[in-house]
């Protein structure tokens, strides 16, 4: 394929587009694969080792972040992570085009992050037809065990998504969402600064 050809599809995938696995086979050699392997497999204790395995998985990728083993991405080099981040095990990214996370950002165990999606129709299906939206995770946002968040969403600062929701539209900042599909039940508010502390 020509370098004009690829501008072609790469501006279909920024549109949101539909294209097919043949058209976006160029883009392989940023999948990070055997780095992602490897970093699954580095023993707890090798902290420095598995940071500097990060800092090549991820497009970028700030300080004192936790990412517990195992985790999976369809390339690694689309994600970006902001500072104090903590992932739990079980964390996939579907990251064929941009995951942008904030600071301060938490992340229970076995929650999938997709940017990509498939047409309705089979016949737009074949040779793995898609299309892909960008996902952000604004700072300081909670999310639940199993959640799965679709293309195109916006995660709102603070909010929390409640564990085993499925979020496919943009949820705003502070608020507590959750559901299949997840929706905003209540606003996030000073009362919530009373809630587990001593004599609660």
């Amino acid at each position: 394929m020509t370098d004009a050809h690829h501008e072609e599809v790469l501006a279909r995938i920024a549109g949101g587009l539909a294209y097919t696995e043949s058209e976006a086979a160029f883009p392989a050699p940023r999948r990070r694969t055997e780095q992602i392997f490897d970093y699954n497999r580095t023993p707890p204790g090798e902290t420095e080792r598995r940071r500097s395995l990060l800092t090549g998985i991820f497009g970028s990728v700030g300080g004192r972040t936790v990412l517990l083993p195992p985790f999976h991405a369809a390339f690694g080099s689309n994600v970006h992570i902001g500072d104090d981040f903590f992932g739990n095990v079980n964390l996939t990214f579907v990251d064929d085009v941009d995951i942008r996370i904030g600071d301060d950002v938490m992340i229970a165990p076995s929650v999938t992050l997709t940017t990509t999606g498939h047409p309705v129709h089979p016949s737009r299906r074949a040779d793995f037809g898609r299309f892909s939206e960008p996902v952000v995770i604004e700072d300081k946002v909670w999310i639940g065990s199993n959640a799965v968040v679709l293309p195109g969403v916006r995660i709102g600062y603070g909010s929390v998504i409640g564990a085993g929701s499925v979020v496919s539209r943009s949820i705003p900042p502070m608020t507590v969402a959750f559901g299949t599909p997840c929706r905003v039940v209540r606003p996030i508010t000073d009362e919530d600064l009373a809630e587990r502390t001593a004599g609660h």
